[in-house]
């Protein structure tokens, strides 16, 4: 009582009060600019610095874009038109777009096959990218890449039909002999779909492409960013199932599997890939029968692919090697076998730990697909540095024809990075 006589102000609050907003500073953009780009003194003045570099970019290439032509045909009018001041002449796009995205010599009323090929393959690829879908959905997965090969090189559906019955022929053989030794399926089955391509070749008879349905295209006629496409998907998904299989044959315990996989490993990976692609041009051929004609594409995905696949094979490796020894025992405990083991317990955890290597072998591989220009292969690199500059109507056009080259690139690698990185998000569950 003496207390409250003492200070008859005092009281006690009987409801809480109202929360009152953060300071500014603690806020929205305020706070991550203080966080990310002035945390201190010296980031301070680095974001200064980058600001006005920035500055300096734009302010010299936003005015040349913008103030663009798109409407002329050839350079010496968009010259006329822009009477001495600086921009861009975009009309190279606009007049060979075609030749950019297909080529010089593939036919305009056929532009409808490859488009439709890249239509289904984003159906196709969707439920192996995405694995929340539909298992069902593999089985157009499986056959899409022999019904793109008709799509885009026409002639008869038998060519395909026999390719088809030769992954099938190679599947069994898989199946039946991968459950002792991965690595020994894996290239049986290789024989056996190279022994039945070879015998449903000679079934095939001569002129059905002449009837079919769809007009053939041969190779050279090929070009564009469609070529590239083409070469990178393909090199890419053939160059992942041949470097696990080179992964896991180069740690057999069979000395003749084990050395053939080392020697090839280290040997590919010694050579350059534009001596591997002279190669593939110019000596290839003389490894198979001299009545066969091997396609030049054929011969280059071949190579390209055992390039790649042997990059693979040494970033899977270290995937294996980083697994503790405790995996391997836990599989044999379950008492699997080594193809059991391998698919349910190493393989996916192995290849979890090596998403980033993979992803970056996947876009140096699709980047240096531009090699094939000097095999004289005209991709989108070629179409540009050959029949676009070599005309008198565009000779001169450089940043237009390169920067759209380099923004098409970029658009590709950029998609197939963010893919790896939210695909390590889901796959992160090591401390969920």
């Amino acid at each position: 009582m003496s207390d409250q006589n003492a200070n008859p102000y005092a009281f006690v609050r009987t409801e809480t009060l109202p929360e009152l907003p953060p300071p500014a500073r603690e806020t929205g953009a305020v706070k991550w600019m203080r966080e990310n780009l002035f945390s201190s003194i010296p980031n301070g003045i680095l974001t200064v610095l980058a600001l006005y570099f920035i500055y300096l970019v734009l302010s010299g290439t936003l005015p040349w874009i913008m103030g663009g032509i798109w409407t002329t045909s050839s350079l010496a009018e968009c010259r006329e038109i822009l009477d001495g001041k600086s921009a861009a002449c975009f009309s190279v796009l606009t007049e060979r777009w075609n030749q950019l995205l297909y080529g010089f010599k593939y036919p305009v009323e056929a532009y409808w096959r490859p488009n439709l090929a890249l239509l289904l393959l984003l159906i196709a690829i969707a439920p192996v990218l995405f694995f929340d879908l539909p298992r069902k959905l593999l089985i157009f997965t499986a056959i899409y890449p022999f019904l793109a090969f008709w799509l885009i090189w026409g002639g008869t559906i038998l060519a395909p039909i026999v390719a088809l019955l030769g992954v099938v022929a190679g599947g069994v053989v898989f199946q039946l002999y991968g459950k002792n030794s991965f690595a020994v399926g894996f290239f049986g089955g290789i024989i056996a779909a190279f022994v039945v391509w070879w015998l449903g070749g000679a079934l095939i008879p001569e002129g059905a492409s002449e009837n079919a349905m769809l007009a053939a295209v041969p190779s050279r006629d090929l070009g564009g960013f469609m070529l590239n496409m083409m070469l990178g998907v393909t090199c890419v998904s053939l160059s992942v199932p041949l470097g696990i299989a080179l992964a896991l044959g180069r740690q057999s315990d069979m000395p003749l599997i084990k050395g053939i996989c080392v020697i090839f490993i280290e040997f590919v990976r010694g050579v350059p890939l534009i001596t591997l692609l002279f190669v593939a041009s110019v000596m290839l051929s003389y490894f198979f029968p001299p009545e066969s004609t091997v396609d030049l594409f054929l011969r280059v995905v071949i190579m390209i692919t055992m390039f790649s696949a042997a990059y693979i094979a040494e970033v899977i490796r270290g995937g294996l090697a980083a697994l503790p020894k405790g995996q391997y025992e836990a599989a044999d405990s379950l008492g699997l076998d080594y193809a059991q083991a391998m698919r349910l317990i190493i393989l996916p955890q192995a290849l979890k730990i090596s998403i980033p290597g993979i992803v970056n072998v996947a876009v140096g591989l699709f980047k240096d697909t531009t090699l094939v220009s000097v095999i004289s292969m005209f991709d989108l690199v070629g179409m540009i540095r050959g029949p676009i500059l070599a005309s008198t109507e565009w000779n001169g056009v450089y940043w237009e024809l390169l920067g759209f080259a380099a923004l098409l690139f970029f658009v590709v690698c950029y998609g197939i990075s963010q893919y790896s990185q939210w695909l390590e998000r889901r796959l992160a569950t090591d401390h969920r």
